[in-house]
């Protein structure tokens, strides 16, 4: 998978920025840039790399913000499925308009992001054997944070893909010299 030093440089200065993203905006309830950056990574690099990426970075994290057995398993699972999605999906941009691109990658990252919230809402019950009703109130709970999460991407992909994939592409053409 990775065949140079720089490849995996990459990779860590990726996994780095994610996590400063993350803690930039720690503080705002439902405000994060780790889709937006991750998403258009993934569409340049592929979803070898951006799995790599958000493997290191589900790990890693945990050095922050603690080793919770529930988060470790949903970052995992979450993260990796997102980068292999868009990471296929960038496969194909070139051949569809630039228009019709974002609004699918908009789309898709909304979709996903309000999928992250409804794995946790299945993996922190099972592994912590809630009852029905605990679990029912930890869904309900999670609506306003999935809520702003989602209108977070639905503003940030439009709005910052380009400018990042350009930043992306840059960083390719230098990394392959």
């Amino acid at each position: 998978m990775f065949k140079t030093a720089r490849e995996i440089a990459v990779v860590g200065v990726m996994t780095a920025l994610l996590i400063g993203g993350q803690l930039a905006l720690a503080g705002i309830g439902g405000v994060e840039i780790v889709t937006v950056l991750l998403l258009s990574f993934c569409v340049v690099f592929g979803p070898l790399r951006g799995m790599a990426v958000a493997t290191a970075f589900s790990l890693l994290r945990c050095f922050i913000w603690g080793f919770f057995p529930t988060v470790i398993v949903l970052y995992l699972v979450y993260y990796n499925l997102f980068a292999l999605v868009i990471g296929v999906m960038g496969k194909r941009a070139e051949s569809i308009n630039k228009a019709l691109f974002i609004v699918l990658l908009t789309v898709t990252a909304c979709v996903l992001t309000a999928s992250f919230s409804m794995m946790d809402n299945l993996i922190t019950p099972l592994m912590f054997g809630m009852s029905a009703r605990a679990t029912k109130m930890y869904f309900m709970s999670s609506l306003p944070f999935m809520t702003r999460q989602v209108i977070c991407s639905a503003i940030t992909v439009p709005l910052l893909y380009y400018p990042l994939y350009r930043a992306f592409k840059a960083a390719d053409r230098i990394s392959e010299k």
